[in-house]
This record gives C-alpha cells, structure tokens and sequence, in this order.
C-alpha cells in the first residue's frame, strides 16, 4: 500500500493529480494547500512521495522540495509550468528531486514514477549496507578494545591477543565480539 503527499494551491488540481496517483496505486493521498501544513503533517507520517505542484500561494516549491529531500526518504516529485522546467531541474538536480513539467502527460509520469521507485529501491540498498558497515565498524572498535586491554593487562603480544579471542570464541562456541565484551567488562573494571 502506497501513500502519497501531495501540496497543491490548486484544489482542482489537486483533485487531477490525486487521481493521477491513484491510478498509479497510491491509495491514500494527504492533500495539503500549504508549505507549512505539509511539513506538520510529514513530521508525524512517513510517505512514499511527496508531490509538490509549483507554484505554492506563497512560495515557488523550490524550498519545500529541498526541505523535503533533504529531511525525509520519500521520493520527492515537483511539478512546474513548462517554462520554469529547466531553471528549478537545475535547482534541485543536485537534492535527489525529480523536476516534471507542466502540463502532465500521464504517459510520461507513470515512467517518472516508475524511476522514483527504481531509484529509491536502490537508496534503500545503499541505506542497509551502510548500517552493515556501521554495525561491523562498532563490532571491530570493541574487539581492538579487548585486544588492547589483554596487551596491556596480561602483556600479550597482537598476534597473541587476537588468537585468545579467537580461540575463546570457538571453546565457549560463541561469537568473538561476545568473547571481547567480557574481556572488556573483565579488565576495565
């Protein structure tokens, strides 16, 4: 199930555009009129897009479109007159915003749409192999701890202290990270 924002000053574009989505399988559209609005209701609601059809009543949407791809990680979409297109792609490329010229060519935004989906499959990939390397980074800071600690407080040499880990890890058949926290907790104390 997929859900949308979408900002429109215009409700009968609003109403256009929901549609468009919904046809697109996004079933449930949150229509806001105002930047700020938008931005309340983001903060309690994670969305899979955010669609901002510029301009806004009191602002161009360029703000609101960083503000967005920058705060969330929803797919963010922004709408313009055709003779903006170029000056906001231009604007907002470097954000991770996918610029769509007006008027809609519901041909074309079905493929749009498709490319957001696409490339936000990737993030997400790229998201968890970051926290992986993170979890492994955290991991070896706490067995270079314990290796530190057996060097110095039972004078083992690197090779040495790391082989106890090792070797602990396989007698106690238990991870070297849980073998290192308990030499931690042994030797800081």
């Amino acid at each position: 199930m997929k859900n949308a924002l979408l900002i429109s000053h215009s409700e009968q574009s609003a109403v256009s555009l929901s549609q468009l989505l919904k046809s697109e399988g996004y079933t449930e559209i949150s229509v806001c009129q105002t930047s700020q609005e938008a931005k309340e209701l983001a903060k309690g609601e994670v969305f899979d897009l955010i669609c901002v059809n510029a301009p806004l009543e009191k602002e161009n949407g360029i703000e609101l479109s960083k503000y967005f791809a920058g705060t969330t990680r929803s797919s963010v979409v922004i709408i313009v007159p055709q003779r903006n297109a170029d000056y906001v792609n231009d604007a907002l490329t470097e954000h991770g915003v996918l610029v769509i010229a007006k008027p809609v060519n519901k041909h074309l935004f079905h493929h749009f749409l498709q490319f957001t989906e696409c490339f936000k499959m990737r993030m997400f990939r790229v998201i968890e192999e970051n926290e992986k390397l993170k979890h492994m980074v955290a991991d070896m800071k706490i067995i270079n701890r314990a290796k530190f600690l057996l060097i110095t407080c039972l004078n083992m040499s690197e090779d040495q202290a790391h082989r106890y880990l090792e070797k602990q890890a396989m007698d106690l058949r238990t991870s070297k990270l849980e073998v290192a926290k308990q030499v931690i907790r042994t030797y800081e104390n």
